[in-house]
């Protein structure tokens, strides 16, 4: 399968004026491939998650927006599934019953990400917020079988392009999902301190990385507090962070 990139590249080369011919022999493709890419996006019996999918029509309007995107990838690294075994692919994000804003948060954000349709279904303690479409795999190569702290989580090169450009919506999801604000209680000579604090668990390494990675891009200082768990204490970090983050609803 070639890149979306390059048939974004085709594309603006024949609307610039070149014949298919011309951009088939430039890009060395077959002259039917490149003919195929170069027709109307809006061509009939598209449907409306493929023309949405903006890996796999970069170009047309109303594209993803990154800041969405990337709270969803954060929801799916903390608490997602993607079941590819299915006729067509089912995200799936299971949020707490205690933060109904979550729940809402999850369903408008599939919706303006991708999803046509989305489903809550109840689970014990949780719901699930999920919905079909073939192009997920698209927007989350980091679909695979098995658990994810027993398997490699790496962003692809798009991806973390995204992330260094808006790392606090990445954090956001993050937090949210696996992720929470509270109030941190200390005796320190007897006397009692409560002062905010972020913590984020997670038993992946490569995802515990990513939030990292991404609480370093925008200069927030943290700790590990055990080989899981990540937090964020000092009073100027908290700051930052509530900028980006605040707490769940």
């Amino acid at each position: 399968m070639h890149p979306p990139e390059l048939r974004l590249h085709a594309r603006r080369q024949h609307r610039a004026g070149s014949t298919v011919a011309e951009v088939a022999r430039s890009l060395r493709l077959p002259y039917p491939t490149v003919r195929d890419w170069c027709r109307q996006p809006a061509a009939p019996g598209r449907s409306v998650t493929e023309l949405r999918c903006f890996r796999c029509r970069p170009d047309v309007g109303n594209q993803t927006d990154p800041s969405a995107y990337l709270y969803l990838l954060g929801l799916y690294l903390g608490d997602g599934h993607l079941v590819t075994s299915a006729r067509v692919p089912v995200l799936r994000i299971a949020c707490s019953n205690s933060w109904p804003g979550l729940i809402e948060a999850c369903d408008a954000t599939m919706r303006a990400v991708l999803a046509a349709k989305v489903q809550r279904v109840q689970q014990p303690g949780c719901v699930s917020v999920q919905s079909t479409g073939k192009h997920w795999p698209c927007l989350f190569p980091q679909h695979g079988p098995g658990k994810k702290h027993e398997r490699s989580i790496v962003l692809a090169d798009w991806q973390r392009d995204l992330v260094t450009r808006h790392p606090g919506d990445f954090l956001r999801g993050l937090f949210h999902s696996d992720g929470c604000r509270t109030a941190n209680r200390v005796t320190v000579r007897g006397k009692a301190y409560v002062y905010p604090r972020y913590m984020f668990v997670n038993e992946s390494a490569d995802i515990m990385r990513l939030c990292q990675w991404g609480l370093d891009l925008l200069a927030i200082d943290w700790r590990m507090n055990r080989p899981n768990s990540l937090s964020v204490a000092r009073r100027n970090a908290v700051a930052a962070l509530d900028r980006h983050v605040g707490p769940k609803s």
